[in-house]
């Protein structure tokens, strides 16, 4: 599986990234994938490179550039909770100085980027993202109505901005909640902006999960809520970008 460590251009400098793509050559649509907050890493290349295996190119950014290359905050193998304290006390400034602004002024560079890689095709792209990652996800595809296509948020706060995020979506949505960040009756209200906003969408919670589900280096590694994942994620990319 070919990978590359490439540099975006942004309008607050250079942002260092990560990217992997099918090994037989042609264009592929492209993905652009939001890492959570604690950054690129192993897993989150491991992620990368499967769904490039699926027939996608597959950028993921280093949101907090800004701050460094990566790895920004150094990290354990596994990020264990005895860990967690200290990281998040480096971490924590940094997603919060990545305010609105700074999130929609990366994603025109990212998506700009990702579009005109040589082993990218025309047409639409895809986003995805973890945790804080997929609010990011939610709020690049609703600045880009008609250049995204299709938008997954795992385990993500998408409903932060409130119900004005979702008004010019135009992308297919899919939204996996972990059990332990979402109650049926938040669900709920959530889906009901949703349909008044006229989204494509679907968004469960799955069962047995909390927050993290998706990560294997951290303690909130759930396998079955991974796979659940992927089977939502690859027949939405499969039915909005088609594979090649």
């Amino acid at each position: 599986m070919p990978t590359k460590t490439l540099q975006i251009p942004t309008a607050d400098g250079q942002a260092d990234a990560f990217a992997a793509f099918p090994d037989h050559g042609g264009q592929h649509p492209g993905v652009l994938m939001y890492a959570d907050g604690f950054g690129i890493r192993p897993v989150l290349r491991e992620m990368a490179r499967e769904l490039a295996g699926h027939g996608y190119y597959v950028l993921v950014p280093n949101l907090f550039y800004r701050h460094g290359p990566t790895p920004v905050v150094e990290l354990p193998e596994h990020i264990g909770e005895e860990a967690r304290p200290a990281i998040f006390a480096r971490l924590m400034p940094l997603i919060e100085a990545h305010t609105a602004e700074r999130v929609l002024s990366d994603a025109d560079a990212y998506v700009r980027f990702l579009t005109a890689q040589p082993e990218v095709g025309a047409g639409p792209v895809a986003v995805t993202g973890y945790c804080i990652g997929g609010l990011f996800a939610m709020r690049t595809a609703a600045a880009h109505p008609g250049q995204v296509a299709a938008v997954a948020a795992f385990h993500g706060p998408v409903g932060a901005d409130g119900p004005d995020l979702f008004s010019t979506l135009t992308a297919q949505v899919h939204l996996g909640h972990a059990e332990g960040d979402m109650t049926p009756e938040a669900l709920g209200e959530l889906n009901q902006a949703l349909d008044a906003a006229g989204v494509s969408y679907t968004s469960e919670i799955y069962p047995g999960t909390i927050h993290g589900f998706t990560m294997s280096d951290t303690d909130a590694f759930n396998a079955s809520g991974l796979k659940r994942h992927w089977d939502r994620l690859l027949p939405l990319l499969d039915r909005t970008l088609g594979d090649s």
